[in-house]
């Protein structure tokens, strides 16, 4: 199965999704999307394919989020897309295609949407057991 995640080693939910994906056999391709962020037309594909607005694909905490203005709601996507693009800490991790689909993996588990059934538990970085396949989100 081809796999791609846009990972931050930094980040344990995104570490833990790697994890996963590694769990299951799977070499992915991994993206350090903060040393190569996706063009703007990649970022609003990943996007749109895990189903989300781009709002909902912005991360605030430990961003610049608050200082660019970016709760103001009259904001419209082109700013928004603009902003992550000029500070990729922005866009929200980690987003991960596979054969099956795209998400954005929060929590990790829900990498589990769009990859093989899952054979042995597997134990998160904080000790969390993960034993099966996590029920669609819509």
């Amino acid at each position: 199965m081809n796999a791609v995640i846009y990972h931050n080693p930094k980040c344990g939910t995104s570490r833990n999704t790697l994890a996963l994906i590694r769990h299951l056999g799977i070499d992915p391709e991994v993206i350090d999307y903060l040393s190569l962020p996706p063009t703007r037309e990649r970022l609003l594909e990943l996007i749109t394919a895990a189903g989300l607005t781009v709002r909902e694909a912005i991360r605030q905490k430990g961003t610049p989020y608050e200082e660019l203005g970016l709760g103001d709601l009259a904001l419209d996507d082109e700013a928004l897309l603009d902003a992550m693009l000029a500070h990729p800490i922005l866009i929200n991790r980690p987003f991960v295609q596979t054969d099956l689909g795209t998400r954005l993996c929060r929590p990790s588990e829900v990498v589990l949407q769009i990859l093989p059934a899952m054979r042995e538990p597997f134990v998160k970085e904080d000790g969390e057991v993960i034993n099966g396949p996590m029920s669609k989100r819509q």
